[in-house]
């Protein structure tokens, strides 16, 4: 018997040996040799009916543990079963739900820093906009600083497709998106008409719009669409992926999430990305959002109306 083995196991297989038929041998040795008291053995056995209990309501608690992390087919780890539980109205310690994920061998997926990720290098033009945000993500404001950028998506047989996005920097909401099977200039043009018609109202003479120095937001078109809808527009430095930090996160646990590899066309990613996209705004608590939603933090930073009321 190894000598690392937990007494608990050691105290199992003492009770195996007992319980044969041709057992020659006593409890007082059969604990000697394991290096066990014969009292601990005693209190193990008439604690039976109480572990039995206890196993039987992890095994409930467990089923609420799993049910929150499938909630809508997207893995999730400590903190995001935590914070859909509290969304839920039910409270459980986080060292509970990791104790009875590592019992009942529940296994979040692990976000590694990828050693290749960098910006891509832009292309030399004509125009470059002054860094106004400076990495202020936070210190203006709703709807004040919008991140943007674009990123490659892979789906069934290495067809690409391409996915613009503008991000709240202060509530993390996706204000505006776009999928597009092309690198067309036009498909980022509308993911800014998408944010004007939807956000219009809220934006202002002091609205910033953030982006790397891609050649898509450096050229004409999108520069004049900026400047005729009277916002400010503002660039990384170049190479420099933490200018425009936040947004790059959210590519970043969107392809750890979303289960792109089993859509065959254009049509299935769209779908799948739209899903998401609904997901992630209204249901994927963040532990800096006060444990809310992207939407449920900007409604409640509105209404001053905390909604869980655990």
């Amino acid at each position: 018997m190894e000598a690392q083995a937990k007494p608990e196991e050691k105290f199992k297989i003492i009770q195996q040996m007992i319980q044969r038929d041709n057992n020659l041998l006593n409890i007082s040795w059969l604990c000697e040799c394991a290096g066990v008291s014969r009292s601990g053995y005693y209190n193990w056995i008439s604690s039976q009916e109480a572990r039995n209990r206890k196993y039987e309501q992890d095994k409930k608690d467990f089923e609420i543990i799993l049910a929150a992390y499938r909630f809508r087919g997207y893995d999730k780890g400590k903190r995001g079963i935590y914070m859909r539980l509290l969304n839920i109205g039910i409270r459980m310690n986080q060292k509970k739900i990791s104790r009875l994920m590592r019992k009942f061998n529940l296994r979040c997926p692990i976000r590694k820093a990828n050693p290749y990720r960098r910006m891509a290098k832009a292309l030399k033009t004509s125009y470059v906009a002054e860094n106004l945000l400076n990495r202020e993500f936070k210190e203006h404001g709703l709807i004040m600083v919008l991140l943007t950028d674009i990123t490659y998506m892979f789906y069934e047989n290495g067809e690409k497709a391409y996915l613009s996005t503008i991000l709240d920097a202060y509530t993390k909401q996706i204000l505006a998106y776009v999928l597009s099977d092309s690198l067309e200039v036009d498909f980022v043009l509308n993911t800014v008409n998408i944010l004007v018609r939807d956000h219009g109202i809220s934006l202002t003479k002091e609205t910033i719009i953030h982006s790397d120095q891609g050649i898509h937001y450096t050229s004409i078109k999108f520069q004049d669409l900026i400047m005729k809808k009277e916002i400010r527009q503002s660039m990384s430095r170049r190479g420099n992926c933490w200018d425009n930090a936040p947004q790059e996160s959210f590519f970043g646990h969107m392809k750890d999430e979303i289960h792109i590899g089993k859509c065959c066309t254009f049509d299935e990613l769209k779908s799948e990305i739209d899903n998401y996209m609904d997901y992630y705004n209204n249901d994927r608590y963040q532990w800096n959002l006060a444990k809310l939603s992207p939407n449920q933090y900007f409604r409640y930073l509105e209404t001053g109306e905390y909604p869980i009321k655990v």
